[in-house]
């Protein structure tokens, strides 16, 4: 029966830390993967070298020991049938000295020997040992073994104790010897592993000592080829970086002419026809804009002559028969259309040009509100449209251009009053340490969420077939929402198709500071039967002051929301 010689478990591999490894740097990640199969890989071959070179040790071992084994019964044979005339005294004697020889006395042979009798003939042979602990590691499953082999060896594996407390691997071999005319005897010897254990214990330091110097190499390696792969990476990172910053002529220096190298021409030539692409882009943009201005510009001579024509007939339309009458009425307000929306062009074209400028001042928000309300009172009066507003009152300031900021309130009002059927109308102010805000609600025709995405276009219309009772040119909104932006500001909308719409200004107190939130709620309720019993006292058309605000108005709620003008906020 054989036995490997026992050996210490193999170092388990270290855990991989519980971070999300795909947050991690790639070379870090080769590296890591390649130290980590690299490990397993040397354990594995390790563990196979130490098992084979135990069991190598073992075999050999063991086979020497039955040689062995097989002399030294041999001799003892030859010795009891010596002294099988000789006296008690002196067999005694001869026993012991045999056995204190087989057993070495702890010499070179590293061997122990103990004989026990099993059945006398005439003289009986006391039992000898040259180390009086071996009977312990004899018990009665051993003793059978042997006593069922009597021509044969039988051995096991044990643990023996030095004198330091340590535990050795040993081999116990036991035999049956027998004599004729004097009996059966069971001989058993120890034979001592310690020296191949040593052996072992040197070859598996050798292993682990070659197999850290290996995995050292192998983890120098990785770091060079994984830089090898990402320093090219990096570089074309990098240039994208800058042509994401507005570098358009970054590119990625390219070496060799391997995969990676293609990757960089590759994406040198992206750079370069998106380069080109956004020099045509930027040059027809110029023209666009040099032709809006030019047009808008060079239309203003023949407007003026055809507005003066205009006038003329208006004054006369008295003197006209109804059909020519109606028609300059017709061309009255067509002209006064036409101003408009060049004056809007001409807007338009210095906001492209990046020509558009403040004329900051600090002014009261609130005034300013009451301004344009005053402003479209009349129009207010002519569609039915009650207006019900809540001013805050104190300390709402700010650092504003107030002929922009005007423009920006008489258009989020004229557009609620004509897209709100007749309902109230809410003028809502209200501030913080950091901002303003100006919200304006309908209860009209509303808007969809798609729809609030795109109601600042330039020319475009929620429903392009409804009919405009005033006069726009699409261009309003647009132009109101890079008012907003010049001052750093956010014009937001939102709304529910059939239930209404909410437009929310919000400037920061003073100029260049960042909005983080604002001071009103973009998105609530349209409960339109408590808007209109809010206002069911005050006549059509009347502006109705009050410091509350509807009982579903959360000036305090917060909602997360989009910046229309480009930016994110919190509302």
């Amino acid at each position: 029966m054989s036995t490997p010689l026992d050996d210490e478990p193999p170092t388990s591999v270290p855990a991989v830390l519980g971070a999300d490894p795909r947050s991690w740097p790639l070379a870090l990640r080769v590296v890591l993967v390649t130290t980590l199969l690299s490990i397993v890989a040397l354990l594995t071959v390790g563990a196979y070298l130490s098992s084979v070179i135990a069991d190598g040790l073992y075999d050999q071992r063991r086979d020497r020991v039955l040689e062995e084994t097989l002399e030294v019964r041999s001799d003892l044979t030859e010795t009891l049938s010596q002294i099988s005339g000789a006296t008690s005294t002196q067999q005694q004697d001869a026993v012991s000295a045999f056995v204190q020889t087989a057993g070495g006395q702890g010499g070179g042979d590293r061997r122990e020997a103990v004989l026990i009798p099993v059945e006398t003939a005439g003289t009986v042979f006391p039992v000898a040992s040259s180390d009086g602990s071996l009977f312990a590691e004899i018990d009665d499953e051993l003793t059978a073994a042997v006593a069922a082999q009597p021509d044969s060896m039988y051995w096991r594996s044990i643990g023996r104790q030095d004198g330091a407390g340590r535990t050795h691997p040993a081999l116990l071999v036991g035999t049956r010897v027998v004599v004729p005319g004097a009996g059966s005897y069971d001989l058993y010897l120890v034979y001592s592993l310690e020296e191949e254990q040593e052996t072992l214990a040197f070859v598996q330091r050798v292993i682990l000592g070659g197999g850290a110097v290996l995995l050292a190499l192998i983890v120098g390696i990785a770091i060079v080829v994984a830089r090898m792969v990402t320093t090219p990476l990096k570089r074309a990172a990098h240039a994208a970086e800058r042509m994401a910053a507005g570098d358009l002529t970054s590119r990625v220096e390219v070496a060799g002419a391997d995969e990676l190298a293609r990757v960089g021409e590759s994406f040198n030539d992206m750079a370069r026809s998106l380069e080109q692409k956004v020099d045509d882009l930027t040059e027809l943009s110029h023209v666009q804009q040099r032709f809006v201005s030019d047009v808008s510009h060079e239309l203003r001579t023949p407007l003026t002559t055809i507005r003066m024509a205009s006038s003329v007939l208006e004054a006369r339309s008295g003197d006209l028969p109804g059909e020519l009458r109606r028609t300059a009425e017709l061309l009255s307000a067509q002209v006064q259309r036409f101003e408009v929306l060049l004056a809007d062009l001409l807007e338009i074209s210095r906001f492209d040009a990046g020509a558009a400028e403040l004329e900051a001042h600090r002014e009261d928000i609130d005034a300013l509100v009451e301004r344009s309300l005053e402003d479209v009172r009349l129009l207010a009066s002519d569609r039915g449209c009650p207006l019900d507003v809540h001013l805050a009152g104190d300390d709402v300031a700010a650092v504003v251009d107030a002929r922009r900021i005007d423009r920006i309130l008489r258009n989020l009002l004229t557009n609620a009053i004509e897209h709100g059927a007749g309902h109230p109308v809410l003028v809502q102010t209200a501030a913080d340490a950091d901002s303003v805000a100006v919200v304006v609600q309908d209860h009209g025709h509303g808007i969809s969420p798609e729809d609030a995405e795109r109601v600042f276009d330039r020319f475009w219309r929620a429903d392009p077939s409804r009919a405009r009772t005033i006069g726009g040119t699409g261009l309003g909104l647009s132009i109101s929402a890079e008012d907003a932006r010049l001052h750093d500001g956010w014009l937001q909308a939102w709304g529910q198709e059939g239930e209404g719409a909410v437009f929310r200004l919000t400037l920061p107190r003073r100029p260049g500071s960042v909005l983080t939130r604002s001071p009103l709620r973009l998105e609530r309720s349209f409960d339109r039967t408590g808007a209109d019993a809010a206002v069911s006292s005050t006549p059509t058309g009347e502006i109705r002051i009050g410091p509350e605000v509807l009982p579903d108005l959360d000036e305090t709620a917060e909602d997360p929301i989009i910046g229309l003008d480009g930016k994110a906020g919190e509302g």
